[in-house]
């Protein structure tokens, strides 16, 4: 017989936290309305008890021990909101389903890390992890995935899919302030963490490419052979030459099948100026899937902050309050498939290579023999000298080469004297 009454315990009351509390509260009707079940916030837990919040939460209803919430027997739903891919996150989620809870998460480091093994879990235990709220924010990719385009063949995935980045590359093709300065202005406006190393650096993105294209391809998580390069390079040169080549700069994240193999990767990419994915700004997500039938699919949204994550962890409570046992990546795990992975050393792209160069005789004809040695022929050149500085900075376009012969002349060109600063190199993406 169906439950009519489902309690529920909120581990970690951090800004997402509170505001999902918040949440849940206000809109108590309205959920039983939409599922027939009276929801119930049983328990809460956070590591400092005593910290000033903006609710008051009565003393009955927090936890000695975070770990309590996973044992209570009154406790259905734990919602872990705790983070990190391991730790007390890792504890709480694994002890949880192995004693029968329901769990809902929005960390997708933890999934990326550990989200084959706690798949298998859930279905032994007859449980569900619902993790919509881990990749994209407010918008409702995993459960497009899972449910909307259950049917389709997807051949590849790709988009923005942290705001963090996306914000500092936009205001600064937007306000022509620096780098660091851009940073600062994204910490006090909230869109960045005290410590947004993952943000800038591309693991954000890679673990959650890694949860969308074990969704798309019904497979097993997949952790090798990622190239991931974040966007701390990238200084106002770049993005005013991108303007100036009709391109934009954009962090994006890509998974495909070529020739039956997983590649994926994070980098930062030249994209046409006049495309769909380069007018993508602010703190906006954005993700396309190819396939079959549905064609090009593309959704965007907010990806971050409280309030769009509180509508993905909302969505994911009331699927569990509906009913029905759901297999976490989709399909069961006898039924994922362990694809190969392939990295790009072999791929073809063209790029963009800008060279701060010492300005005298014989550097460019150097610079021309390395590429040419890598095979790499190039398609437009310009060079623009800043003779009171005695140098020039040599921007290439060069038409599509294999990475490998990509990477091996620029780590070349970076050991010549003449080069002054190091090389900077963006693949030019063509979507």
């Amino acid at each position: 017989m169906k439950k009519n009454k489902f309690n529920i315990a909120v581990v970690g009351l951090g800004n997402i936290g509170i505001n999902l509390y918040k949440h849940l509260i206000q809109n108590k009707q309205n959920i039983e309305k939409r599922t027939n079940i009276v929801l119930n916030i049983k328990y809460v837990s956070a590591r400092n008890k005593f910290k000033k919040r903006k609710v008051n939460i009565p003393k009955n209803k927090w936890l000695k021990n975070y770990l309590e919430a996973s044992k209570r027997k009154d406790i259905d739903i734990v919602i872990e909101l705790i983070g990190g891919s391991d730790g007390p996150a890792k504890k709480l989620i694994f002890n949880s389903i192995k004693n029968k809870k329901h769990v809902v998460t929005a960390n997708k480091a933890l999934i990326s890390k550990h989200g084959n093994e706690l798949s298998k879990l859930a279905e032994k235990n007859k449980v569900n992890l619902e993790f919509e709220a881990a990749v994209a924010g407010g918008v409702p990719i995993i459960r497009t995935i899972k449910e909307g385009l259950t049917t389709n063949t997807i051949n590849k995935i790709y988009g923005i899919l942290n705001g963090t980045s996306n914000y500092i590359l936009s205001k600064m093709s937007e306000t022509k302030l620096n780098f660091k300065e851009v940073l600062e202005n994204a910490k006090k406006l909230g869109y960045a963490e005290s410590n947004p190393k993952s943000d800038l650096n591309g693991d954000d993105a890679k673990s959650k490419i890694q949860i969308l294209s074990s969704l798309a391809f019904n497979s097993f998580i997949n952790k090798s052979k990622i190239t991931v390069e974040g966007i701390q390079g990238i200084d106002q040169v770049d993005i005013t030459n991108a303007k100036l080549l009709g391109y934009k700069i954009k962090h994006l994240a890509i998974a495909e099948i070529k020739k039956n193999k997983l590649v994926q990767r994070v980098h930062p990419c030249m994209i046409n100026e006049n495309s769909y994915i380069s007018n993508i700004n602010g703190v906006l997500n954005a993700v396309i899937i190819e396939g079959k039938p549905i064609g090009k699919f593309t959704i965007q949204g907010e990806g971050a902050g409280p309030g769009p994550t509180t509508s993905a962890l909302v969505s994911d409570i009331c699927s569990i309050l509906r009913g029905n046992i759901k297999f976490p990546f989709s399909v069961s795990d006898k039924n994922r498939k362990k694809i190969r992975s392939l990295d790009i050393s072999e791929d073809f792209f063209s790029s963009y290579i800008r060279l701060d160069v010492t300005d005298k005789t014989g550097v460019l004809s150097s610079i021309t023999k390395i590429l040419s040695k890598n095979k790499i022929s190039v398609k437009r050149l310009v060079q623009n000298p800043f003779k009171s500085k005695k140098f020039a900075s040599i921007i290439i376009i060069s038409h599509k080469a294999k990475n490998s012969n990509l990477v091996k002349s620029i780590s070349e060109l970076a050991n010549k004297k003449f080069v002054i600063n190091k090389p900077k190199f963006f693949r030019i993406e063509e979507i």
